[in-house]
């Protein structure tokens, strides 16, 4: 992934994009979103990827299908990663920089190493994701609040292409479908363990309890209507 020349703000938060090239998918089956998961989780860290690590448990725990848990180990963070979504053609992350320069090390990191591994097992070349990622600096509460529901109700479009624009045709199904969606964190904020050692949530439950959060995100999925929604910069 390119390097990224603007300046991010240490204990900043984020909301971050990533992209295909040409808008292409970066996700063809369920090995593919684990393993970029699993990334997640290991590129997290200030040192260099142990590859014994990676040899020994990645592997075994993420290619094999096993989602509850990571193998704990120490770490020492680049970034607190809040929130995430992963679509098809595209990431959505939710990053608190906590080190100096952390969201561009850990998104050159994760690019360049889920690049590899696609490329590989793929038999391609060049590069995965358009340019460097984009981000919006997360200033307010109400941004704060508006950019978790908007991230965690992108899987949203899987079930109805058109759920943005006009009437809300299936609000139950969608709902539904973004509660059991494997791809983001929202499971581990309702209490249902996905992948809890990814997240660092406690930013986000000091502001509201899991049912709390889930009552605000449905009323968006149903009536679209967000306080703060008009700050938020859709980072297409």
């Amino acid at each position: 992934m390119p390097k990224r020349k603007n300046y991010l703000i240490t204990n900043g938060i984020y909301h971050v994009v990533a992209r295909g090239i040409e808008g292409k998918d970066i996700f063809n089956d369920e090995k593919d979103y684990l393993r970029a998961i699993y990334n997640l989780f290991e590129f997290n860290d200030i040192n260099l990827t142990q590859w014994r690590y990676r040899q020994l448990y990645g592997k075994r725990h993420y290619e094999d299908g096993d989602r509850s848990n990571l193998i704990k180990r120490e770490r020492d963070l680049v970034v607190e990663v809040l929130a995430f979504c992963f679509m098809p053609n595209h990431v959505h992350l939710l990053l608190k920089q906590i080190k100096e320069g952390g969201i561009t090390k850990f998104m050159r990191k994760f690019g360049t190493g889920y690049a590899n591994y696609f490329n590989k097992k793929y038999e391609r070349q060049g590069y995965l994701f358009q340019g460097r990622f984009k981000s919006v600096h997360i200033k307010t509460d109400n941004q704060l609040q508006s950019v978790f529901v908007y991230i965690h109700t992108n899987p949203a479009i899987l079930v109805d292409s058109n759920w943005k624009e006009g009437e809300v045709k299936k609000p139950k199904e969608i709902i539904a479908f973004i509660e059991n969606y494997r791809w983001s964190s929202y499971k581990d904020y309702l209490g249902n363990k996905n992948f809890p050692a990814v997240t660092q949530r406690d930013i986000i439950e000091e502001i509201m309890s899991a049912e709390k959060w889930r009552k605000f995100v449905n009323e968006w999925v149903q009536f679209k209507e967000l306080k703060g929604r008009d700050e938020i910069v859709e980072l297409e």
